[in-house]
């Protein structure tokens, strides 16, 4: 495990067989989630010969993307607590022969990084899940030259997205979904509150905050079939059918299938990711 105590829950769950996915289908969730880095990246605008830092890059998409950007002159370095998907994106850039591009596998919430070493922090969707943000931010800071920049791309809040809420409601009465976690503690909505995620980021220092509010369109599935098998691997919903009988995942199905269809079109299933869009400066 890349992480102990405080940070122990997170590590156990991002190695357990619950978010392999992230690993294995990364190519499927990288598409999902490409018009969204597509905006990140103009956000935080990296240039040549700068260094990056990329909390939570997963499986190594963002982190080839920033590598391409800065050039062979810059330096991107991600991070991430999954050993899986970290090995993934290993492997993808020596593939693609970016020497200026390395990937950890580390807490980004500990892990002793040379102090001012970073023009940039990115993150898609990998902050949202510190269990001390603000010490986590602190930290990551330190980490950052005076006057760096901070890109990060987090959900808004769950009833926002029904692209996921929706489809765990429209199960609720077959599943038990897991509790949702409450307005201080980690999770994929941790970032919901505007007003929270300014706290966090003045308390850790940073200054010149601002949260623009976007709806990508995001392709689910080519049709409701993919989209119903998509949310049955990766998500509340499949967490929620571990062992279940292939009964109960046939009637999971034939829901699922009913609410996506209902956002079928010539494209697919396409819905809106209610996002912000995060600026900051060391």
């Amino acid at each position: 495990m890349p992480a102990r105590g405080l940070n122990a829950p997170q590590a156990e769950f991002w190695n357990g067989p619950l978010t392999r996915a992230w690993a294995r289908q990364h190519d499927r969730i990288d598409a999902r989630f490409a018009p969204i880095l597509d905006l990140l990246l103009a956000r935080a605008a990296p240039r040549p010969g700068e260094s990056v830092l990329d909390i939570g890059c997963g499986s190594g998409t963002s982190v080839l993307a920033l590598a391409e950007r800065v050039g062979s002159g810059g330096r991107v370095v991600g991070i991430d607590i999954a050993a899986e998907s970290v090995a993934v994106a290993q492997r993808r850039i020596a593939a693609a022969g970016l020497r200026q591009a390395e990937v950890l596998l580390a807490d980004a919430a500990t892990h002793p990084f040379p102090p001012g070493s970073f023009d940039l922090l990115v993150s898609r969707f990998g902050v949202m899940f510190f269990e001390e943000p603000v010490a986590a931010f602190a930290h990551l800071r330190s980490a950052l030259k005076p006057g760096a920049r901070v890109a990060l791309a987090a959900f808004r809040a769950g009833a926002e997205n029904r692209w996921t809420s929706g489809a765990v409601a429209a199960v609720r009465d077959l599943i038990s979904p897991p509790p949702p976690p409450g307005p201080e503690d980690p999770g994929q909505f941790a970032f919901a509150d505007p007003a929270r995620v300014e706290r966090i980021l003045r308390g850790a220092g940073f200054a010149e905050m601002a949260l623009a509010s976007e709806d990508v369109p995001m392709r689910l599935g080519a049709d409701a079939e993919e989209a119903a098998g998509f949310a049955m691997t990766l998500g509340q919903v499949s967490r929620a059918l571990q062992d279940a009988p292939e009964d109960l995942r046939e009637a999971v199905r034939a829901r699922l299938l009913d609410f996506y269809r209902a956002a079928e079109g010539p494209d697919g299933v396409v819905m809106p990711a209610a996002i912000w869009l995060v600026s900051a400066r060391a």
